[in-house]
């Protein structure tokens, strides 16, 4: 995976570029879902690959990355990370934006598990990803990277 930003201040490059290489990938799931005002599952990460009609169903040991790109260019996606306590931590992805949920070489994507406060940092391994939109439906890129 790599990620470049190209920048010219004063007719100077600013810009940088990060890659990360993951090993043996062998599922790649890209998928764009137009998000509605009310809320909804857009992964869930289990032990198998469930999934429903709406809501992608991913094995939780073999995903590596994990990126949404709210694709409006004007209204921003409320993306909520929920643990397996069942406790979330909300993200506000503006339009145009992507946000990307860390993943161990392992497969566990921790997130902060705020049962009580955000004060309190613990991290819950990642169940499920909801999707709300603000003022109108809004398009969400979803991809993903297994082995």
């Amino acid at each position: 995976m790599t990620i470049t930003e190209t920048v010219s201040l004063n007719g100077q490059d600013k810009g940088s570029t990060n890659s990360m290489t993951i090993a043996s990938v062998a599922e790649v799931l890209q998928r764009i879902i137009t998000v509605p005002t009310s809320e909804m599952t857009v992964l869930t990460f289990t032990s198998s690959t469930p999934g429903s009609s709406t809501a992608i169903g991913l094995n939780e040991a073999n995903i590596r990355y994990i990126r949404m790109t709210n694709k409006d260019d004007t209204n921003f996606i409320q993306i909520t990370t929920i643990s397996d306590g069942n406790n979330e931590c909300a993200h506000k992805l503006e339009a145009g934006h992507s946000l990307m949920i860390p993943v161990s070489e392992e497969g566990t994507a921790n997130v902060h598990d705020a049962d009580s406060s955000a004060l309190t940092v613990s991290f819950g391994d990642l169940a499920s990803v909801t999707a709300l939109a603000d003022t109108s439906a809004c398009d969400l890129e979803i991809f993903v990277a297994g082995v």
